[in-house]
């Protein structure tokens, strides 16, 4: 699989100073920490769940999770894993290579008794989000999974992880590699007077099972709830407050760049489609001016995308990386706006020349900014890889170039 792999080679090569690499579930972890994208959720009840999931994969997904948890009601959970079931084997007929496919579970036992049932259709499986993941819920769950791997078929041992046996984060026999998604969304990490003391228990758990967790995803929906609070469609997560502070928060502990953060993940959008604005759309008109592109503002901003583009992007400048989505709508601007623009590499690359390695300052091959090495190197590493998976944007495009060409005909 690869980002923008749905779209034809020859567009591909015209929009692309380096094109997004190919991978497969059993690529390097942080490679596919970077590659999730926009994470597209689906309840697990779906009838033709197989169906859906090629479908999207048609359309540019990546990643899914199949969600037993809060999407469905109480009273559907038996029967949705019934359904998981069925839809894996059918998946597993078809010998196809869907996108990387998580399962959402309520309770850790739901994870050894899901691979088993499963069966050899497990090996389409990358993973499970952990809910209201703290320290005390968390263990039990990462626990779970250690075990659920060490029951699984020899036949499987080629996709074993490559840590070390004696590592809680390592399969405990020849089992499959199977990822963590924690999500972070208790109101004990909202809630000022315990926030500091979980996020340290969150830290030293994900840490201790580091090679497990592939990345931390954020419950935004959650922590609105506890305080009454839904923010309307003209506003980011980043406009509330009291959510801002946690994100921050939890990039602080989490997400640095210095070789102990994880990958943190945006926040989820809940709107399709906007009823009554009260604001002025986002969106300048002069990236749109060419072309079909007009036309394509409009139908954004009809949709209520232009407070997902502004979102998408102060996700990145807060240190957040993909994004949770709940509608197959949200992933193409999701993918448009992380693919890496031609100005960005450039900068990435002066400032990690090996002959830079001493530090300095020089001026942007663009000629309008500052590109200080040392205090630029991490976000020039962390662009590169993002640059390996999402690809290069050539000089001469931007992201309503890349929006346009996904869009299906």
């Amino acid at each position: 699989m690869r980002h923008f792999g749905h779209i034809a080679p020859e567009v591909r090569q015209r929009l692309f100073h380096r094109e997004p690499c190919a991978f497969t579930a059993d690529s390097p972890p942080h490679l596919l920490a970077s590659a999730l994208g926009a994470t597209l959720y689906s309840p697990a009840t779906r009838p033709r769940l197989a169906d859906d999931i090629m479908k999207q994969a048609g359309r540019g997904v990546i990643s899914m999770v199949l969600c037993l948890e809060d999407s469905i009601d109480d009273a559907e959970v038996a029967d949705a894993e019934e359904n998981l079931v069925r839809q894996f084997a059918d998946l597993a007929a078809r010998d196809v290579e869907p996108p990387l496919l998580f399962i959402r579970v309520r309770a850790a036992e739901q994870i050894p008794d899901l691979v088993r049932r499963l069966g050899t259709g497990v090996r389409l499986l990358s993973g499970f989000v952990l809910p209201k993941f703290t320290e005390e819920r968390g263990v039990p769950f990462l626990e779970a999974m250690v075990a659920a791997e060490a029951d699984l078929p020899a036949d499987l041992a080629s996709t074993a992880s490559p840590a070390s046996p004696a590592s809680p984060a390592s399969p405990a026999g020849p089992g499959r590699r199977l990822f963590a998604m924690p999500v972070l969304e208790s109101p004990e990490l909202l809630h000022l007077e315990s926030r500091a003391e979980t996020l340290a228990g969150i830290s030293r758990t994900v840490d201790k099972y580091r090679d497990r967790v592939l990345a931390l995803r954020l419950g935004v929906t959650d922590f609105c709830s506890a305080y009454g609070l839904r923010r309307p469609p003209d506003m980011t997560a980043y406009d509330v407050q009291i959510v801002a502070a946690v994100i921050a928060d939890v990039v602080n502990v989490l997400g640095r760049a210095d070789g102990t953060g994880f990958t943190v993940t945006g926040p989820v959008w809940e709107y399709f489609r906007v009823q009554e604005r009260m604001f002025k759309p986002q969106l300048r008109r002069s990236p749109f001016l060419e072309g079909r592109a007009d036309e394509l503002r409009q139908a954004l901003i009809e949709h209520d995308m232009d407070g997902l583009l502004r979102e998408i992007e102060l996700d990145r400048a807060n240190g957040l990386q993909g994004k949770t989505c709940i509608h197959p709508s949200h992933v193409l601007p999701v993918h448009a706006l992380s693919v890496v623009s031609h100005e960005e590499f450039s900068d990435a690359e002066d400032i990690l020349r090996p002959e830079r390695g001493g530090g300095g300052v020089l001026r942007s091959s663009y000629t309008n900014k500052m590109n200080e090495v040392k205090p630029h190197r991490a976000w020039a590493e962390r662009t590169l890889r993002r640059a390996e998976v999402f690809g290069v944007a050539k000089e001469d495009i931007g992201f309503v170039e890349l929006l346009t060409a996904g869009i299906p005909g």
